[in-house]
C-alpha cells in the first residue's frame, strides 16, 4: 500500500520529469517551430526515448499546449509581481528588469527556456482557441496593470498596451548582442524609449505617407506570383509558417497545388521570397524618408507612418519576423542579419536626429529595435485600425513611437 509520503515523493518525481521534457521541448520548439518539434527529438534530447515521453503527454499537440501554457503563466507572473510597485513608471521598470533577468536566468541555464509565443498561432483548434483567451487575459492584466480601467481611452492604452508587450517578447531577438553584465543597463535605456518615445520633448507628430516606387524584386514576377507572396504573408502573419499550406493558400487564390509549384519551388522559397519583399519595402521608405528631407524627426516620422500605412490598410502588409522561426538555421541567420541591417538604418537616423537636437538623447541601438518591434506588432492592430480614420490610427499609433507609452503631457 502506498503511503502519502511515498504518494508524494511519486508525484514530484513526475512533476519534475514532465517540467523536464517541457523545458527540452520548449527549446527545440523555439528554434524549430511546432512542427520541427517532435516527441522523438525530444526524448533523444533528455535521453528518454518517445515511449517515456508519451507517458506524459501522449500526442505532441498536449505538449505543444502545455509549452504554451507555461509561457503564459510565467510572464503573468511578471505581470503580477511588477504590481507591488507604486506607480506606472515604477511598475513598467520592475516589469522590464523582471523580464531581462529571466532571459539572462535563460542564457545562463538556471532557469529553463520559455517559449515565443508566436507559436500559438501554429495550432489546431479547440487548443489554439484556448490558449489565446489565457493570451488575452495576460494582454489585459498588464493593460490594467499600468492603466488600470481605460475605459475613458481604451483604444489608446490598448495600442500602447500593445507595443510595450511586443517589446518585451522582441527583445530576446537583439539582447544576444549584449553581455550579460550590460542587461541592467540596457533594461534601463530600453524604459527610456518605452516610456518617453524618440522625439526631443515638445516635439509634435504629424504622420506623412510617402508614395513608394515599386519594389524591383517584383519586376521579373508575374501577377500570380505576386499575388502568391501577398496571400502567403497575410496567412503566415495570421496563422504561423505551419497555417500557411500550400493547399490554404492556393485555396484562397483559387488556384491549383501545381500553378503554386509552377512558381516556388518549396515553402521556405516563399517565406524568403516573402521577407525578401518585405526588407525592399522598408529599405524603400526608409531611402524615401531620407530623401524627403526635414529635420531627421521628420524624416524617421515619414518612415514610420508610411509603414504603418502598408500595416493597417495596405493589401500586402509587411512579413512578421515570427515566420523566420521555421526556417532553416543557415536561411534564417540570413534574413534575421537582414532585419539587423533595417534597425540599423533606424539607429542611424535616430544618430543624425541627436546631432540636431531633434530626437531624445537615447541609446540608438536600443531605440532602433523599439521602432522595429512596434512596426513588427501593428500588423495585428488593424482590425484596431480599421475602426477608425487612417490618419487618426496612424497619428496615434505613431505618436507612441515618437512619444512613448507614458508622455509628459499625460
Amino acid at each position: 500500500m502506498t503511503t502519502g509520503i511515498e504518494a508524494q515523493k511519486q508525484s514530484q518525481r513526475f512533476e519534475k520529469k514532465r517540467a523536464l521534457i517541457v523545458g527540452a521541448a520548449t527549446a527545440i520548439m523555439n528554434a524549430h517551430g511546432v512542427k520541427g518539434m517532435t516527441l522523438s527529438k525530444v526524448g533523444q534530447a533528455i535521453d528518454l526515448n518517445t515511449t517515456s515521453v508519451t507517458y506524459y503527454f501522449k500526442r505532441k499537440e498536449l505538449l505543444a499546449e502545455a509549452i504554451l501554457e507555461d509561457a503564459i503563466e510565467r510572464y503573468l507572473a511578471l505581470v503580477d509581481a511588477a504590481a507591488d510597485e507604486q506607480d506606472a513608471e515604477a511598475r513598467i521598470r520592475r516589469l522590464v528588469w523582471d523580464c531581462l533577468s529571466l532571459f539572462a536566468a535563460i542564457r545562463s541555464e538556471e532557469a529553463p527556456p520559455i517559449a515565443n509565443l508566436s507559436h500559438l498561432l501554429a495550432l489546431d483548434e479547440p487548443t489554439r482557441s484556448s490558449l489565446l483567451k489565457r493570451y488575452l487575459h495576460l494582454f489585459r492584466n498588464l493593460r490594467a496593470l499600468i492603466w488600470g480601467d481605460p475605459q475613458a481611452d481604451k483604444s489608446l492604452v490598448t495600442a500602447r498596451t500593445q507595443v510595450l508587450m511586443e517589446n518585451l517578447f522582441w527583445s530576446q531577438a537583439w539582447l544576444p548582442r549584449y553581455s550579460l553584465g550590460d542587461f541592467e543597463r540596457v533594461a534601463g535605456r530600453l524604459v527610456e524609449v518605452l516610456t518617453g518615445g524618440v522625439a526631443a520633448y515638445g516635439a509634435t507628430y504629424t504622420p506623412q505617407i510617402l508614395t513608394l516606387d515599386q519594389p524591383s524584386n517584383l519586376a521579373d514576377k508575374s501577377a500570380m506570383n505576386e499575388a502568391f507572396l501577398r496571400s502567403a504573408t497575410i496567412i503566415m502573419n495570421e496563422r504561423g509558417y505551419r497555417g500557411a499550406s500550400v493547399e490554404r493558400i492556393t485555396r484562397e487564390l483559387s488556384v491549383t497545388k501545381g500553378s503554386f509549384y509552377h512558381h516556388l519551388s518549396s515553402k521556405d522559397d516563399l517565406v524568403l521570397a516573402c521577407f525578401d519583399l518585405s526588407y525592399t519595402r522598408v529599405s524603400l521608405a526608409q531611402r524615401a524618408a531620407q530623401q524627403a528631407g526635414g529635420s531627421y524627426l521628420q524624416r524617421l516620422t515619414a518612415a514610420i507612418s508610411t509603414l504603418l500605412h502598408i500595416q493597417f490598410y495596405g493589401e500586402a502588409p509587411l512579413l512578421r519576423t515570427t515566420a523566420l522561426s521555421a526556417l532553416p538555421w543557415p536561411l534564417r541567420g540570413e534574413a534575421i542579419e537582414r532585419s539587423n541591417r533595417m534597425a540599423r538604418r533606424f539607429a542611424g537616423m535616430l544618430i543624425d536626429g541627436i546631432t540636431e537636437g531633434s530626437v531624445r538623447p537615447i541609446d540608438p541601438l536600443i531605440a532602433s529595435q523599439s521602432i522595429m518591434a512596434a512596426l513588427n506588432t501593428a500588423f495585428e492592430m488593424r482590425r484596431w485600425a480599421a475602426a477608425q480614420p487612417p490618419e487618426k490610427a496612424i497619428g496615434t499609433y505613431g505618436s507612441i513611437v515618437m512619444r512613448g507609452i507614458l508622455p509628459q503631457t499625460d
